[in-house]
């Protein structure tokens, strides 16, 4: 199964992680938080997967472009 890398549109902070590994998400279901300019907005999961990994926790930093978690 192919790796989905899902990265950060936007340069801001994690302000919430809302899976865990192993998740079982579908596609459009919110993954991360991010914070910026003073407004959420959410990393989506582009399809259905796994979570396979999170790199990022609560209050990190994230630039754009930057891979924030991986499904698979």
């Amino acid at each position: 199964m192919a790796e989905i890398r899902v990265r950060s549109e936007i340069s801001g902070s994690v302000w919430r992680v809302e899976v865990a590994i192993g998740d079982r998400v579908e596609e459009d279901t919110p993954l991360v938080i991010l914070e910026a300019m003073k407004m959420e907005i959410p990393l989506l999961a582009p399809e259905p997967g796994v979570v396979k990994e999170i790199r990022v926790k609560e209050g990190d930093p994230i630039a754009e472009g930057e891979v924030a978690v991986i499904l698979e």
